[in-house]
């Protein structure tokens, strides 16, 4: 899986849980994680949707942008 050195995660509330957003660049709008199926991972059973992508894209450099 190839991924981008760059890229901004965003955690927003959806239906009372915290589901992850991405983006390349301020200039893209925010879209749900599973948009970028070259990025999106399975999740363990009982967390926030996104969690194993956020972990990833996290070591691999991409920044956290708090909503």
């Amino acid at each position: 899986m190839e991924m981008s050195k760059s890229g901004q995660m965003l955690w927003k509330l959806e239906n009372d849980d915290r589901v992850l957003h991405l983006r390349h660049s301020d200039l893209e709008p925010w879209q749900y994680y599973e948009d970028f199926p070259q990025y999106a991972l399975p999740d363990p059973q009982g967390f926030s949707k996104g969690i194993a992508t956020f972990l990833a894209l996290l070591k691999q450099g991409w920044t956290v942008t708090k909503s």
